[in-house]
């Protein structure tokens, strides 16, 4: 397939919270056709579940993923409990908003530690008992490994090699990945770690561009199109093992696409996924 299917289009809601609230964002995709939807569970929080949840439900929009779970590792006992009670409040409104996946940020390093290693084994830990509420529940759990600028606080997962890694030890059912390509491109082993993956373990995909040069690690995503990554190539290739899930934009863009307005940010979006993935 050459260009992308349109109808697979889903907009992440951290594209839009700086100008809209999480009611004027669905009620935007659903004016603009987009038929898919990523929301953030602050912005539901906002919201409140139940209202989130009838009007994503009254414009027929499909919640690809909610975001996000994880921030498993802790210095006490104490603190990792508290972590996987709010994983599970977490599997409990995504499953109420009917999302196709609850994507998982696993966490960094917990305080002041050194110890890479054993925050892995953190999450690994987290990762097993909350798939223990998962699982019967019926809510997919996505690791979306991060960059690895991001291992000290926020994911010290940060390849799909490690990702499937982890489905391998913990069991494929219910488990998965998340492609994110601003966190994914740079890999040398990525195309062979998607192949890896197959159909089964691949739950959501996400789209954006890396600038060069890059003003902010965390807030200067791009517009899919205005950088380096070959996004069509990572398509072709998540579809190539069968992905048929969505195409989910999500940007962090505190000096540009946060400062539009919402209704350009959104028709920018439908043609740089036609253009560009």
């Amino acid at each position: 397939m050459n260009e992308p299917d349109g109808q697979l289009l889903s907009i992440n809601t951290a594209t839009l919270r700086r100008q809209w609230r999480l009611d004027q964002i669905i009620d935007g995709c659903a004016r603009h056709g987009i038929r898919g939807i990523s929301p953030w569970r602050d912005q539901v929080q906002a919201l409140g579940l139940n209202e989130a949840g009838r009007r994503i439900r009254s414009h027929q929009l499909k919640v690809t993923g909610y975001c996000r779970g994880g921030m498993f590792p802790g210095n006490t006992a104490e603190e990792r409990r508290l972590a996987l009670d709010d994983n599970r409040r977490a599997v409990d409104e995504a499953l109420e908003l009917n999302a196709s996946c609850l994507v998982l940020v696993v966490g960094g390093l917990p305080g002041s530690s050194k110890d890479l290693p054993g925050a892995r084994l953190q999450v690994m830990d987290g990762l097993a008992e909350l798939l223990e509420y998962a699982r019967p529940a019926g809510m997919p759990l996505a690791i979306e490994p991060l960059h690895p600028m991001y291992a000290a606080d926020r994911a010290c997962v940060n390849t799909l090699e490690q990702a499937n890694d982890l489905c391998d030890e913990l069991g494929d059912e219910g488990l998965g990945l998340a492609v994110d390509v601003y966190h994914t491109w740079w890999d040398p082993k990525l195309f062979g770690q998607i192949e890896r993956a197959g159909k089964k373990r691949l739950l959501a995909f996400h789209i954006c561009d890396w600038l060069v040069p890059t003003r902010d690690m965390l807030e200067d995503r791009g517009m899919m199109g205005d950088g380096v990554i070959d996004i069509r190539r990572m398509r072709r290739a998540v579809e190539a093992q069968g992905y048929r899930g969505s195409h989910e934009v999500e940007i962090f863009s505190e000096k540009n696409w946060w400062r539009r307005d919402p209704d350009e940010v959104l028709e920018t979006c439908k043609e740089r996924h036609r253009r560009h993935c």
